[in-house]
């Protein structure tokens, strides 16, 4: 099965993200998903969607699983990939590993809808887009509640 997804976040734990226990605070892994999550949508939008800023992307489910102690100092590497495309949605999967030793730290699912910023209000996804999201599915879905 060829691998469909694409690094999104590359950085290290530093120790001010660290908590009392020496552990990286849950608050770091949401901002390096979140990071990660840009860099995933915005291939999926395009060069095209930059000139458009009446859209953008809201967010309206997010699940992380903490799967192993990241410690001050662990290199990270995250991947992300399309696990479904909906009408208006797509839901993606992104997986925090170890840099040098590939250990998985953190795995997170997300539900995004293509948003009109106006209207405020979910949008179809346009056809450029889907092509890309679709460029970029997982072959096996994991658990695909998402929004359409």
């Amino acid at each position: 099965m060829p691998d469909r997804s694409l690094v999104t976040y590359v950085g290290v734990a530093h120790p001010w993200m660290c908590d009392v226990m020496g552990h990286m605070n849950v608050r770091h892994y949401a901002a390096m998903f979140d990071d990660a999550s840009f860099q995933l949508l915005g291939h999926i939008a395009g060069t095209e969607a930059l000139a458009d800023t009446s859209r953008g992307w809201a967010d309206v489910r997010s699940e992380v699983e903490y799967k192993h102690e990241t410690k001050a100092g662990a290199l990270l590497t995250i991947r992300s990939r399309v696990v479904k495309v909906g009408r208006s949605s797509v839901t993606f999967e992104q997986v925090m590993s170890g840099s040098l030793d590939g250990v998985v730290h953190a795995v997170n699912r997300t539900v995004s809808v293509r948003f009109d910023l106006v209207g405020r209000v979910a949008v179809a996804i346009d056809p450029a887009m889907r092509t890309r999201a679709e460029a970029l599915q997982a072959e096996t879905a994991v658990n695909d509640d998402g929004v359409d």
